[in-house]
């Protein structure tokens, strides 16, 4: 069995619940990143915020990104994981579930990887790829 582990991209970039908007706007641009996990002081996960949410949540409602805050903005009541050891199917159908591009994999407490739609075109077989890109395609975006 394929793990999250596995397929992961180790050691995932995250920004402090307390950051600026502009300051997450600058992170997701200078590592050309979609989405951004969201997490306290110690790498806890809290969030996720994305490209949308900062279009979305803060520009089309004429707020300042430089005073609004990463943790104002997601208002996730649970962010959607995967486990480190949980099997890659697993991931694929979460991802599906849930209409998202990208997972945050988790070892108890902590952030270790995300998984993504790339992740899963490298390291499986062309129809789990073709699967997942189909099911999340077809999905309303999330809001």
């Amino acid at each position: 069995m394929t793990t999250a582990r596995e397929i992961m991209t180790p050691g995932a970039q995250w920004i402090d619940a307390g950051a600026t908007v502009l300051d997450a706007a600058r992170k997701l641009r200078d590592e050309k990143f979609g989405a951004l996990p969201v997490c306290d002081g110690q790498g806890h996960l809290e969030g996720m915020v994305t490209d949308r949410d900062l279009v979305v949540k803060v520009l089309a409602e004429g707020r300042d990104p430089s005073s609004v805050r990463v943790m104002d903005i997601t208002d996730q009541p649970e962010v959607v994981t995967i486990g480190a050891d949980d099997s890659a199917e697993e991931a694929i159908s979460t991802m599906k579930r849930h209409n998202v591009r990208r997972l945050p994999v988790i070892d108890g407490t902590q952030l270790v990887g995300m998984v993504s739609q790339a992740d899963v075109a490298r390291a499986l077989p062309d129809s789990h790829v073709g699967d997942l890109v189909g099911a999340i395609s077809e999905a309303p975006p999330n809001d």
